[in-house]
């Protein structure tokens, strides 16, 4: 694939990159936009009133989504107080698969003496059809040995799930990056590569193109990398688009599924936008 805009991340805003993507050419879109929480990202897209900030998000959505395949998906993050709304907006035009909860493992401390402390971030799992790429034994996790030897009666002799495991399901039980862990980089709300990796794996074929609208730190970029797939996107705040540089430059551990023949392996680069 030789494509300019593929494995590239643009220093642009979204809405204006976005048209220089063909429609039809993006496999899955996995994105974690701004969630309105007054963060500083170095602008003021997480600091507009509710009413700029869901039509702000109907502007990329209707940007984003005729460049899916017609097999493709798209995962969102968001917080539990603007999902309602940006969920109906994709209902409209997707079909809704799942709503997964990523369980951010904070410990019992601190928080709201008026309400339960919020632990959690929504994630959306939407397809445009009923024929969607989507590799479950890509992600299947391992059952441990103690739970096959109680599964060894001959009812349970031969079955593929025992063996290649189990649907990782609907609650992503996965700690949040502490200051301190060898993956965290200088963002306020990076993700887990562990959770990005398995989006890809499941959703977007080996040697297939995810685009991440909001690349902020560039786990999405690093993930397709990792796994044998492109990327695309883009990403407005300078300081970030040298950690994406910084990150995909770095040596990486072989992913543990082997590249198909033709995956993109060119050199990161981060570039200005152009459109």
């Amino acid at each position: 694939m030789n494509a300019g805009w593929v494995n590239r991340v643009f220093r642009e805003d979204a809405l204006a990159g976005m048209a220089r993507i063909p429609d039809g050419s993006i496999d899955l879109i996995l994105t974690d936009p701004p969630y309105n929480l007054g963060k500083d990202y170095g602008n003021g897209s997480d600091q507009q009133s509710v009413e700029d900030y869901l039509a702000w998000t109907q502007q990329w959505i209707d940007a984003a989504l005729p460049k899916l395949k017609d097999n493709g998906s798209l995962y969102i993050f968001l917080t539990w107080r603007f999902a309602p709304e940006i969920f109906v907006m994709l209902k409209q035009r997707m079909t809704m698969m799942n709503e997964i909860i990523w369980d951010r493992r904070v410990p019992s401390m601190g928080g709201s003496t008026r309400s339960y402390s919020s632990v959690h971030d929504t994630i959306g799992f939407f397809v445009k059809r009923k024929d969607y790429y989507f590799d479950l034994d890509a992600v299947r996790i391992p059952y441990d040995a103690e739970t096959k030897k109680a599964r060894s009666r001959s009812i349970f002799v031969g079955a593929k799930w025992l063996e290649v495991g189990y649907n990782p399901k609907d609650v992503w039980s996965v700690s949040r990056l502490h200051r301190e862990h060898p993956e965290r980089a200088d963002h306020p709300t990076q993700k887990p590569l562990e959770i990005i990796e398995r989006m890809v794996k499941a959703s977007c074929p080996p040697g297939g193109v995810v685009l991440d609208p909001f690349m902020g730190s560039g786990t999405t970029a690093l993930a397709a990398k990792r796994t044998g797939r492109n990327y695309t996107g883009f990403e407005l705040n300078p300081a970030y688009c040298d950690i994406i540089e910084s990150r995909l430059a770095a040596p990486e551990p072989a992913p543990a599924a082997k590249k198909r023949k033709g995956a993109n392996k060119a050199a990161p680069k981060i570039e200005e936008g152009t459109a």
